[in-house]
């Protein structure tokens, strides 16, 4: 009977400090979003200006490598198809588009799961870091997939 008390009462005082220092720790945890978010927003406007002002600057190289992009990457296909097809580089190719441009969704298109990286999208689209943060995840958890849990994943 005496454990129980002591587990109500240890309930009870949990659940007070929690709210006691809740509320201020959740202020401060979403002061520290907005501020990551407002940073993530501003730094993908810089970029978005300066890619523009890149091709803007550049447009004959730019589309001189989209030229020579379309007969490279055949010949790739062509020739090294089969290879790029087995799990380990498709593992080691989502692993790479997850951590650099996770935030998009592209591992998940790669993959052929488009719904998922619609999501991606539309998170991308009200809540930034969240994105960035659930790439790195996926990055992370296909680093430490076997490829026959990959491929089963995978689908």
């Amino acid at each position: 009977m005496l454990q129980r008390a002591i587990l109500v009462v240890a309930i009870f005082l949990a659940i007070l400090l929690a709210l006691t220092f809740g509320h201020a720790l959740l202020a401060q945890a979403y002061v520290w979003l907005a501020h990551i978010s407002q940073w993530v927003a501003h730094n993908f406007s810089d970029i978005y200006w300066s890619l523009r002002n890149y091709i803007s600057a550049h447009t004959t190289k730019v589309l001189l490598a989209i030229a020579l992009t379309i007969p490279v990457s055949w010949w790739v296909f062509r020739n090294r198809g089969q290879e790029l097809r087995s799990p380990s580089t498709s593992r080691k190719l989502a692993i790479v588009l997850a951590l650099c441009l996770g935030w998009l969704g592209a591992h998940h298109f790669y993959l052929g799961q488009i719904g998922r990286g619609i999501v991606y999208l539309i998170i991308l689209w009200f809540f930034p870091p969240l994105v960035i943060v659930l790439s790195l995840i996926d990055a992370v958890r296909y680093f430490f997939m076997s490829d026959e849990q990959f491929a089963v994943a995978r689908v």
